[in-house]
């Protein structure tokens, strides 16, 4: 069995959590933009209340264990492994209630290079314990707006994940998608699902925009997000995410394989 200070350890020693390679200044800017309600920091959250940068870094000290001083300006971001290890018990506990009730779920991901493989094996658990795993959407054309100006994507699924690909894009091996922190995907897929007669998602799994475009919209959205995703913790606090468990979004896959088997074992979904 794998034990919650074996997880601890991984943790700290991977850099999901502990002093991660998130920067400070990176996550400050982020704080900022959310502030000033910039689409690029809200992630599809609509903020019921206004928040000023002391308040979020506040937020974040509770819900992450990132320092709340606004005074600190430099080096690196921290996340409490503590936190982080609540916060998968409590994903666990979620996703065992819906393999019990056999509930629909939709992954997303705008994280692919780094989360699509955490994903896809929950995804495969809940599969196998008869939970339809939604693939909506499959090949819609969605205009995202990047720093580069608006760009065409293409919905696509890759072992019952969601994930956007550069219109026209070769799919080759070891090139699963394109990072977004757009809502649009999510979007579009429950809009493809409500227009196809369902049936609709009871449980969300994602990052970044699928996780809060996915609460804002009223569904039970749950998953990971960094100490620069202000947006996430928010949107918990205010009542539209379910959970967001704090750990580093942008790690190498392997970093993530300990976390697939902690939830499924807590779960009682392991194979």
């Amino acid at each position: 069995m794998l034990t919650t200070s074996v997880l601890r350890t991984h943790l700290l020693a991977a850099g999901l959590a502990g002093a991660v390679a998130t920067t400070r200044e990176r996550s400050l800017r982020r704080h900022r933009l959310f502030a000033a309600r910039d689409p690029r920091a809200l992630l599809g959250l609509e903020p019921e209340h206004p928040w000023s940068v002391p308040q979020l870094l506040a937020l974040m000290a509770g819900a992450c264990g990132a320092c709340p001083d606004p005074g600190r300006r430099d080096g690196r971001e921290t996340i409490d492994p503590a936190l982080t290890v609540s916060a998968l018990d409590a994903f666990a506990d979620r996703l065992a209630l819906a393999a019990a009730r056999r509930a629909p779920v939709l992954f997303g991901t705008g994280h692919p290079r780094s989360l699509l493989p955490f994903y896809a094996g929950l995804a495969a658990a809940l599969a196998a314990a008869g939970c339809p795993v939604l693939t909506p959407g499959y090949g819609r054309c969605i205009e995202v707006t990047t720093r580069f100006g608006v760009r065409p994507y293409t919905m696509s699924y890759v072992r019952g994940v969601a994930l956007v690909r550069e219109a026209g894009a070769a799919c080759a091996p070891g090139a699963p998608g394109a990072h977004t922190h757009s809502p649009l995907p999510v979007r579009v897929a429950l809009a493809a699902a409500a227009g196809a007669g369902g049936p609709l998602p009871a449980l969300v799994i994602g990052d970044h925009g699928w996780l809060c475009g996915a609460g804002q919209l009223g569904f039970d959205a749950m998953g990971p997000a960094d100490a620069d995703d202000p947006a996430a913790f928010v949107g918990q606090a205010e009542g539209r995410v379910s959970l967001a468990v704090p750990l580093d979004d942008a790690l190498r896959p392997g970093a993530y394989r300990m976390l697939t088997r902690y939830v499924l074992n807590r779960a009682c979904l392991s194979q």
